[in-house]
């Protein structure tokens, strides 16, 4: 959500800047703009997309070797130029770019007004401008990057809320200042130059190096060297990571979108969340992250999961097999509710933390929470220097590789595929034999092969997206594992094409939700040949006798679902509890090709973040 990048060096700013705004599209905006500071601080900012911004920049140049650049998601205030990233402070010698939110901005701003200040925008951000503005003219001495430094220090102190920042001043040509509480931010070292950013990938393309600020650090920074302290004033330990991904990585190769690229990574990254992971000798899982004892995970009497979106719905399938595997009760709690339910949760209670990007605000706080309460904590994530993966006490890193296209596609089975390993393991502590081990293990090393053979089938999946673009809404529908795909596949439909979608078990068509099926809204039936085939076959006719067309996701070689489906797409055969992993990926690719066949911008969906790092 929202998106930073600061440079520092002997380069021309603004080109690395839109460059870096670019590779952070994904995180979802409605603003763009930039401050170069040359003397003067030159200011450029619109609504719109970036190109928007560039066009701009063509038609009214920019020069300087620093600067500062944002996209914006809009909370504070409408979306209009004004409200555009940068804001200044009451001198117009000030210039800030702000992810997060200021809570008591209203409070301050009628402070800062009852002194005379004059705002420009609606924004909180410019607030903020104004109180770092006002501090640094409070403060004795000559201009340098110490005052600057306190300046922001001072005011920090004052607000209530999150923030990632960076911010600069006329008079300190030589500095760029960044702070962060809850909202994410990395240093990037160069050689004569740094960077300030919301998310590597903005910089992966300058340097490798990166130091992941933690909440209440500020960092001061030229060209040359940094210096890191806390908001407290004291100081702050680092360490300096060598970025995981290359350019190539976060680029589109020979693909129109981000999104159908991660689809077809999906093998590989599933092969990555397994490799090393399965013990031929011991017949069970690896995961030496989650810092625990066999006897300790023996003792476990209650797991509980919680996470946001495509996590949530990762952890609903993980609940149905940590239950079928291990036999430990399992419950999903989203995230943003956790943080404010007082749930009863015993002593022998192990809470997950799922997030791809590890820094979900709506998670992050849930982990607090469940820690502030006594419990162990873990995670599950992408990001091996996120916040979530830093304050959790252990986890399991998905290896996934980055994700740019909003709708998460390789997270989803990445977190299954996790989980899965992890119900191996509490399993075989339990009471799965060796022999069941070795099973569920050659089953799971078959996965990446049985998602490349449903990946083949990406254009007849094209056709059927194509004869359903008239719909205006559409279920779908599953039962056991499946019933958490249909809601992954709901949600992958509205998220990219805006047709609405609705998640249910099939058993509960009856209890209301039969009584929106009509020959204008298709339904998505997920029906392996599992133990409940017969049931969602009895399902399907009941929609067909109310004339509402149906595509079904089936198992090769069982044929009853042509009898009563308009279309079926199938995918190979395996066992229930690994099903997710198989049915998921023709759901992805018919969310897909039907969002490209009505025109939306299927990497950058209105209104949506990749990440959400504000409640």
């Amino acid at each position: 959500m929202c998106g930073i990048i600061g440079y520092i060096g002997k380069s021309e700013a603004a080109p690395i800047l839109l460059e870096g705004l670019r590779r952070l599209e994904y995180r979802g905006y409605d603003s763009a703009g930039l401050a170069i500071l040359n003397g003067e601080l030159s200011l450029r900012k619109c609504k719109g997309r970036i190109a928007n911004l560039a066009d701009l920049i063509a038609r009214e140049p920019v020069c300087g070797s620093i600067g500062i650049s944002h996209t914006r998601w809009a909370t504070h205030g409408g979306v209009t130029d004004e409200n555009a990233h940068p804001h200044f402070d009451q001198s117009g010698k000030l210039a800030i770019v702000h992810n997060g939110v200021i809570e008591n901005y209203q409070t301050l701003k009628d402070q800062l007004i009852a002194k005379g200040h004059f705002f420009k925008s609606q924004t909180d951000t410019e607030v903020l401008a104004h109180l770092i503005g006002i501090h640094y003219d409070a403060l004795p001495g000559e201009a340098s990057r110490q005052r600057l430094v306190e300046a922001v220090r001072g005011a920090l102190k004052e607000v209530i809320g999150t923030y990632g920042i960076a911010v600069m001043h006329q008079a300190v040509p030589g500095t760029l200042v960044g702070a962060r509480r809850g909202s994410p931010l990395v240093l990037g070292i160069g050689k004569g130059e740094n960077f300030l950013a919301s998310d590597v990938s903005a910089i992966v393309g300058h340097t490798r190096e990166a130091v992941y600020l933690r909440d209440y650090d500020i960092v001061a920074l030229d060209g040359v060297d940094f210096e890191i302290s806390t908001v407290n004033g004291g100081t702050s330990g680092f360490e300096v990571s060598t970025v995981e991904f290359s350019e190539d990585d976060v680029s589109k190769g020979d693909y129109p979108h981000y999104m159908l690229k991660e689809i077809f990574e999906q093998p590989d990254s599933m092969a990555n969340a397994f490799r090393g992971r399965l013990s031929t000798e011991e017949s069970t899982a690896k995961l030496g992250g989650l810092n625990m004892t066999p006897k300790e995970l023996r003792d476990i009497e209650r797991i509980v999961l919680t996470g946001c979106g495509t996590a949530c719905h990762a952890a609903m399938v993980g609940e149905y097999l940590l239950e079928h595997l291990a036999h430990i009760p399992t419950e999903v709690e989203f995230a943003s509710e956790f943080r404010y339910r007082n749930m009863p949760m015993n002593k022998d209670t192990l809470v997950f933390a799922i997030s791809q990007s590890g820094e979900t605000a709506d998670t992050l706080a849930a982990l607090r929470e469940s820690q502030r309460k006594g419990h162990r904590t873990l995670a599950i994530c992408n990001n091996v220097a996120s916040t979530i993966a830093r304050e959790s006490d252990g986890g399991v890193y998905m290896h996934a590789g980055p994700e740019i296209g909003v709708a998460a596609t390789k997270s989803f089975t990445s977190q299954v595929g996790v989980l899965t390993l992890l119900g191996l393991l509490l399993g075989r502590i339990h009471h799965l034999s060796t022999s069941e081990g070795i099973q569920i293990m050659e089953e799971l090393n078959a996965i990446p092969d049985k998602v490349r053979t449903i990946l083949k089938q990406s254009d007849y999946i094209k056709s059927i997206a194509e004869k359903y673009s008239y719909a205006k809404a559409m279920m779908f529908l599953g039962r056991q594992f499946s019933y958490p795909v249909a809601m992954e596949g709901a949600l992958k439909m509205k998220e990219i094409s805006y047709i609405h979608a609705e998640g249910h078990p099939s058993a509960e068509l009856k209890h209301g939700v039969i009584a929106l099926i009509s020959p204008e809204v298709p339904s998505v039936f997920i029906a392996p040949d599992d133990s409940v085939f017969d049931k969602n076959v009895s399902n399907i006719e009941e929609v067909k006798a109310r004339k509402g067309p149906v595509i079904a996701i089936g198992t090769e070689g069982s044929t009853k679902l042509e009898k009563v489906a308009d279309d079926v797409i199938y995918i190979p055969p395996c066992p229930d509890f690994l099903s997710p992993l198989l049915s998921v990926i023709p759901l992805q690719l018919l969310s897909y090709h039907l969002a490209v066949k009505l025109g939306c911008d299927v990497d950058k969906p209105r209104n949506l973040a990749k990440s959400v790092t504000v409640e």
